[in-house]
């Protein structure tokens, strides 16, 4: 199975201690977003999990143990830089720092294991076609030797958006076209592989990939091992990733990031952050006498598992 640290919140950036404990110790908690008194246990050892898949915003706090994790583990680390800044997103550092970090992190775990994540793309009166196509490319030259691919995806927009970020304009067709010709060109004059994720749309003519980011080819490529030919169902539309298990938990990501859906606004996660316990297997709190514990499945993609 795959672990995945950072679906729900940027774990690594508020939460390493807790991430580092739970795989010394060899398990975690993790509570139901729908069904909260379902609580699923996953054994975080080697014998049970295939690779551990990292997503964050700032790997900084994380970097001096990160080796704890991945000299036991298969790992893959994708790492969201945007053209953004703390207007959009409060929490996160800024991009010439968040590139310095990221090539700190490549040469830790190797770039081949590492993925620059641009997005999500999208538009403001601020943040126009034009400043994307100008910022992307200066990022690209800086950020190609330090990473295995780029992926960028087009903001969805969902009904919570309207109200967390009014300013935000609703792209057309054209726009995404003109955005997505500029990416891959800028990409392609450095030989950079990039590609699309949970986003519809044929964007080949340009040099981009469509495909999942988190893929058993992806993933088996960087860390040298084989899978087993496996239908990637992904996890919503336009997704054509590998099925996952996130350890994390939804409100309780401080980056403050306005177009977040993993949210549903940045005063709920500083309030649940009160309930956090680094000691605990649960990200947030500690079981209750009405919880009911379950075993999680954990089977092995790997050929010969």
């Amino acid at each position: 199975m795959i672990i995945n640290t950072g679906g729900r919140t940027d774990t690594v950036q508020y939460y390493s201690d807790w991430l580092l404990r739970r795989f010394a110790e060899g398990y975690v908690l993790s509570r139901n977003p729908l069904f909260p008194d379902k609580v699923t246990r996953y054994e975080l050892t080697p014998d049970k999990v295939d690779c551990v898949v990292f997503c964050s915003k700032n790997y900084k706090p994380i970097l001096p143990r990160l080796r704890e994790i991945t000299d036991r583990f298969p790992a893959y680390f994708y790492y969201t830089i945007t053209a953004y800044g703390k207007d959009v997103e409060p929490g996160v550092p800024s991009i010439e720092e968040s590139i310095e970090t990221l090539k700190e992190l490549s040469a830790l775990v190797g770039k081949e294991r590492v993925a620059w994540r641009y997005d999500p793309v999208l538009l403001t009166r601020e943040y126009t076609i034009r400043r994307h196509l100008d910022t992307f490319p200066w990022m690209a030259r800086e950020l190609a030797p330090y990473i295995d691919r780029c992926i960028f995806s087009f903001v969805e927009m969902y009904k919570k958006l309207e109200t967390n970020m009014p300013e935000i304009i609703p792209m057309s067709e054209t726009e995404r076209d003109a955005l997505a010709r500029g990416l891959g060109a800028a990409a392609a004059k450095l030989g950079m592989v990039i590609q699309t994720c949970g986003t519809n749309g044929d964007y080949t003519r340009y040099g981009i990939q469509a495909s999942g980011c988190i893929t058993l080819s992806i993933l088996g490529k960087a860390n040298h091992m084989e899978f087993r030919n496996l239908k990637h169902k992904g996890m919503r539309e336009g997704c054509h990733c590998m099925e996952s298990r996130d350890i994390g938990a939804y409100d309780t990501c401080l980056n403050g990031c306005k177009y977040c859906y993993a949210n549903k606004n940045p005063r709920k996660a500083f309030e649940n952050y009160e309930y956090h316990d680094p000691a605990s297997p649960l990200l947030l709190g500690h079981l209750r006498p009405d919880d009911i514990v379950t075993q999680g499945a954990q089977r092995s993609f790997q050929k010969g598992r």
